[in-house]
């Protein structure tokens, strides 16, 4: 009866797997996306589960943020906060990302710089400096960018 038994998890854990992979080999996930798809799922189960395919890589947050970044400075202009903001949201422990961004620290600048530098010469033709400014403040740029910005005119 014991083997049956244990048969019958093995059996669970394989399907709960199978349907893990698929989620994630769709997109990309972070570990905790993951988590939160499968939180109605027997913990044991997705702990070794998250366990097995991290081993595997197939769960890195490291490399899910290095993938988005790389994402984010080809397709937008975003801040460096905006850009921890949107990782964190996607479940990203802050530490990996201010790790990350420690790392990264001079690559990141350049691409504020220059994200600051398309939106304002986008947003300069339709408004005000001092709109401007506040925009990108709003939107987390450093007040360097910003005033080098102002001053390069």
């Amino acid at each position: 009866m014991d083997y049956m038994k244990n048969f019958e998890e093995a059996e669970k854990i394989d399907k709960l797997r199978s349907k893990m992979l698929k989620y994630i080999l769709y997109k990309k996930r972070t570990e905790q996306e993951v988590r939160q798809k499968f939180s109605e799922e027997e913990e044991n189960a997705v702990e070794d589960a998250i366990a097995y395919f991290k081993e595997l890589k197939y769960i890195d947050d490291f490399s899910y943020i290095e993938r988005s970044v790389q994402e984010f400075i080809n397709l937008k202009s975003l801040s460096i906060k905006e850009i921890s903001y949107k990782l964190c949201q996607k479940g990203v422990n802050k530490n990996v990302v201010e790790e990350y961004i420690f790392q990264h620290e001079d690559e990141l600048l350049e691409y504020e710089m220059n994200s600051a530098q398309k939106i304002w010469n986008k947003k300069r033709q339709n408004s005000e400096e001092n709109e401007i400014k506040e925009f990108l403040y709003k939107k987390g740029y450093r007040q360097e960018i910003i005033r080098e910005l102002c001053t390069g005119d």
